[in-house]
């Protein structure tokens, strides 16, 4: 049965400079920075194996951000609302 092949992306000068500006990001968006940097490691070429070694993370958190970019491009990297009572703090 054939490895099925990482999505290959193309960044455009303007996601790039947003996804680097996320990426810079410390503590109030730690999670976001980890998405933009596994993309912007994508962007510059390799499998979703090497991916994972080099940043240290699961092969699967790579596969799925690497996946959710190709669909819905900076948009699907942003925390979706979570079901259950509203925040009473904000971010």
């Amino acid at each position: 049965m054939p490895t099925p092949r990482a999505a290959k992306i193309v960044l455009t000068a303007d996601e790039r400079a947003e996804l680097e500006g996320w990426a810079r990001r410390r503590t109030s968006a730690a999670g976001l920075a980890m998405r933009s940097r596994i993309v912007l490691a994508a962007a510059d070429g390799g499998s979703n194996t090497e991916l994972a070694r080099r940043l240290d993370l699961s092969i699967t958190t790579v596969r799925r951000w690497r996946n959710r970019f190709v669909v819905d491009r900076c948009d699907g990297l942003l925390d979706e609302p979570r079901p259950g009572r509203p925040r009473v703090v904000g971010d």
